[in-house]
């Protein structure tokens, strides 16, 4: 089918790829918007497999304010080049990371930064949910993992529904960027403040104290 110019900028505006790249996955899904932006993703997700061992030292550091001053984000993106940084996408991209931040409080950029202690902690919680409600043997492993998956997408910023399409991941977000700036991207960290929340480290002191 003859793939048209409307569909080729439909296609970009929604995924930022270029022009070739959208004009191929239209055509390998006979013009099928979703189906060619599923197609890019893939092929995003192949690039940043590929571009895993290279080193990204330049980049960003971005602060949002959200809130009217309640909270406040900072978090580092990293690029490979100071080019790449200075572009609008990159730049967009990094806002739009610390806008997500401040929206959700994940607790790790991703799962890799979660200790075995607190998912250890996570399932041996849903698998005495799931005992306690009477639940067959045989499937609370399976009950114990789709939980374990939700609390993923909750706590790790990278797994997390993106807050202006749910539809999509914040990975596919970075995968797509890496297909259109061809560099590899990390979210390297991140800290979220809000105002009056308990520190880790902080003791009350009571009246009798004082």
């Amino acid at each position: 089918m003859t793939i048209t110019t409307a569909q080729i900028k439909e296609l970009r505006e929604r995924t930022g790829a270029g022009i070739m790249d959208c004009k191929k996955a239209l055509e390998k899904a006979q013009g099928n918007l979703e189906k060619a932006i599923d197609e890019l993703r893939k092929k995003g997700l192949a690039k940043a497999k590929k571009r895993a061992g290279r080193t990204a030292k330049e980049g960003l550091v971005h602060a949002y304010i959200h809130a009217g001053g309640k909270i406040g984000v900072l978090v580092e993106v990293n690029c490979e080049t100071d080019f790449v940084a200075r572009t609008e996408a990159f730049q967009n991209f990094v806002k739009e990371i610390a806008m997500q931040i401040a929206a959700t409080n994940p607790l790790v950029v991703n799962k890799e930064q979660l200790s075995s202690e607190i998912i250890e902690r996570e399932k041996e919680i849903y698998r005495q949910q799931a005992l306690s409600s009477g639940k067959p043997e045989k499937i609370i492993d399976r009950i114990v993992e789709g939980k374990l998956q939700k609390f993923f997408e909750e706590a790790c910023l990278i797994e997390q529904p993106y807050i202006r399409d749910p539809s999509i991941k914040i990975k596919d977000l970075l995968n797509e960027l890496v297909a259109k700036t061809g560099e590899k991207i990390v979210v390297r960290r991140f800290v979220r403040f809000q105002l009056g929340e308990k520190l880790p480290d902080e003791t009350q002191v009571s009246e009798s104290d004082a």
